[in-house]
């Protein structure tokens, strides 16, 4: 029998803060039979373009989705600390944060205890906790969920241990924000082995509810930019293709290496010092320069490639804001465009899943279109009018089906308020 496809299509809710916060004191007074010292969230991200560009001193344009993740947590005696999720039935872990080192923890509790270990490491008083955690960020949709959790343990561990870095929700404190951010790109990258930039743990921490947030990841300055898209009868669609990404199969830390090497072969700190008047000064360079022995053309023309990507998609952010500052909103479709073709054939990190989303909506009638975060699968974003949503959404659906592929999800993003 022929199989069926699904083409009607699947909505990810956010939650409502108050229904998070109870999910979540629920599970943990079921788990460990107490209540918790208090309720703290910090929310997924969508990156509206500037992909790639974080590890490289790049400019990136993401925002904070409603879509958050929930902990519950208590402060405890001693250095142990006791994590349960809804989203799995393993029961209690329990890891001591005296043992805590890059290799020795596995699996999600890596990203909280991660936090935990590396605020130790830079020098604060941080000892056990019990932590439940509740999610409605979709888990492999390159919408930062590992961010969502380490942030969201980064301000209750500032809380309940008097810490003092992340300010009030009404006065945040952007320093002591940019420190937790710090320790939480730290886990990610040293604990949870994930060879991530910094964009989602600054997004996640430091954004602004109705904002875009423009980040340098050269000097770690940021710029809130207007993004209010209903004043523009507009809205943003995410597609979770369901093509589950995962960071640490090595293809994306393969991708920050050729970066590091190219950097290093034109004798520059990152490729952030290259600008377009000089672009084609340095690829030639690059395929004109002497490599490894041995090292074949296809080698090189990968890094031409590489960076190829890198600078003209911190151009393409440069041309998004200036618009967005011009209150030209229709015309961001154009960089979207170019900057999912350059993530397809210079970067390689699209795929069939996020091809099909992006070609389906502009279809449809979305504006522009393109893949978000990571790669190897994911999410795709699209720029439609406010009253075709639907519309859009049911023609990737379709396209889905008719391509036989796994019936996607979606959402509709709006900025919304960093973690609290």
């Amino acid at each position: 029998m022929e199989q069926q496809h699904e083409t009607t299509p699947v909505w990810v809710q956010a939650w409502d803060p108050a229904e998070g916060s109870e999910r979540v004191r629920a599970l943990f007074a079921d788990r460990f039979g107490a209540e918790p010292d208090g309720t703290w969230s910090a929310p997924g991200r969508v990156n509206l373009i500037g992909e790639h560009t974080d590890y490289n001193g790049g400019l990136c344009l993401p925002f904070a989705l409603p879509h958050r993740t929930y902990v519950a947590v208590r402060r405890t005696d001693g250095d142990a600390v006791r994590l349960v999720s809804a989203q799995e039935t393993s029961g209690v872990r329990e890891v001591a944060l005296s043992e805590v080192a890059p290799g020795t923890v596995s699996g999600w509790p890596a990203y909280v205890v991660g936090v935990a270990w590396a605020l130790r490491e830079a020098g604060h008083d941080v000892g056990g906790f019990d932590i439940a955690v509740d999610s409605c960020v979709p888990y492999g949709a390159g919408l930062s969920s590992s961010a969502a959790l380490e942030c969201a343990a980064a301000v209750a561990i500032d809380a309940l241990y008097g810490l003092g870095l992340a300010g009030t929700a009404e006065q945040p404190d952007d320093a002591g924000r940019t420190a937790l951010a710090e320790a939480s790109i730290r886990a990610e990258n040293e604990i949870a082995g994930a060879s991530t930039g910094g964009m989602d743990q600054a997004v996640s921490l430091r954004a602004r509810s109705g904002h875009a947030l423009l980040l340098d990841c050269r000097d770690g300055s940021t710029r809130h930019v207007p993004f209010d898209l209903s004043a523009h009868d507009l809205a943003l669609l995410v597609i979770d293709t369901k093509a589950e990404h995962a960071l640490v199969d090595g293809q994306y830390a393969a991708r920050r290496a050729a970066c590091e090497e190219a950097a290093s072969r034109l004798g520059i700190a990152t490729l952030r010092e290259i600008d377009l008047d000089g672009l084609g000064d340095a690829l030639a360079a690059l395929a004109h320069g002497t490599g490894p022995v041995g090292e074949g053309r296809d080698e090189v023309e990968v890094l031409v490639r590489r960076v190829r990507h890198v600078v003209t998609e911190i151009a393409r952010v440069e041309e998004f804001v200036a618009l967005l500052d011009d209150d030209r909103v229709e015309e961001v479709g154009a960089p979207m465009d170019a900057s999912h073709a350059s993530l397809r054939d210079d970067y390689e990190v699209s795929c069939r899943e996020l091809d099909v989303a992006v070609e389906a909506a502009r279809e449809a009638g979305a504006l522009g279109a393109r893949m978000t975060g990571g790669g190897f699968g994911g999410s795709a974003i699209a720029l439609v009018r406010a009253g075709a949503v639907d519309e859009v959404a049911a023609a990737v659906a379709a396209a889905f089906a008719a391509e036989g592929l796994h019936a996607p999800a979606f959402l509709v993003a709006t900025a919304s308020a960093p973690a609290a």
